[in-house]
């Protein structure tokens, strides 16, 4: 079993010092609590609701920015009774072309070990990033194979399932879910459809949400750890945490009954236009 914390916490917009500091603590209260992945929202050092370009770009950070090292530190330090530790979380990156992207980096107690660039933008985050191009990792840890997307990224299908068809057996899910209506008794969307891309891909889904207002701007507050079958198997608590245990090989066996495999009876040859670009 795989202990998994999803840490919801409220950036401060464009301060990156004070982002790297709850972040870094995050890391090593849950690390020291037992937690092998901790994950946390998009845009974690940085705040989300940009007023212009140049205020994205002013907390803009490489992957070789110190706040990694610390982040790769708090494992260590937290974890000093042997356990290892990966955390997964979202940054405002300044790539080496010099622009700047929507990003997640994957970090355990030697560093950094993945970074991908979310794909798809959602609304006004047109204004301030350019869309990743490459395709999303499935990045081999101590814990397993995790598949890295980021808030939007998880409303087209095809995303979750090039990871699951790639071996992910886990996918991490930084995001920031702004407040939407839903009717009385149901789940948010976004929770939904992750719950649905985790029953079509039979793959565990963690989704770390971020609290607070910003700029005017509320979030569904809904971090979620979803298992193998669909069904979310814990919620946020009042601290902001959601904590899992989850058994990261079972999302291997794609079975559902002996004659149902969600891989197995899949009909590409049919499904041409998935990809067609028109």
């Amino acid at each position: 079993m795989t202990r998994i914390v999803c840490r919801q916490l409220a950036p401060a917009i464009a301060d990156l010092g004070a982002n790297v500091r709850m972040t870094t603590d995050a890391i090593r209260e849950s690390v020291a609590a037992g937690a092998e992945l901790v994950v946390l929202p998009e845009l974690a050092t940085s705040g989300y609701m940009f007023e212009t370009p140049e205020e994205a770009q002013s907390v803009a950070i490489t992957p070789g920015h110190p706040v990694f090292a610390g982040w790769s530190a708090a494992i260590r330090n937290a974890g000093a009774d042997g356990r290892s530790g990966v955390v997964v979380g979202g940054f405002t990156e300044l790539g080496d072309d010099d622009l700047v992207y929507n990003s997640a980096a994957v970090v355990d107690g030697t560093g950094v070990l993945a970074v991908y660039r979310k794909i798809h933008l959602w609304d006004k985050e047109k204004n301030f990033f350019t869309p990743g191009s490459v395709v999303p990792p499935v990045v081999d840890t101590p814990l397993g194979k995790l598949g890295i997307a980021i808030c939007f990224d998880l409303e087209f299908p095809e995303m979750p399932r090039s990871l699951a068809l790639r071996g992910a057996e886990l996918i991490v899910v930084p995001t920031n879910w702004p407040r939407g209506n839903r009717p009385e008794g149901e789940r948010y969307m976004e929770v939904t459809a992750a719950m649905a891309a985790a029953y079509s891909n039979h793959i565990g889904i963690a989704c770390c949400d971020r609290a607070g207002t910003e700029r005017g701007q509320d979030w569904n507050e809904a971090s979620c750890v979803i298992n193998e079958h669909g069904w979310v198997v814990a919620n946020v608590d009042e601290a902001g945490i959601v904590s899992a245990d989850l058994d990261l090989t079972l999302s291997r066996d794609k079975s559902l009954t002996d004659l149902v495999n969600m891989f197995g009876d899949r009909r590409p040859e049919l499904y041409g236009a998935l990809t067609d670009p028109r």
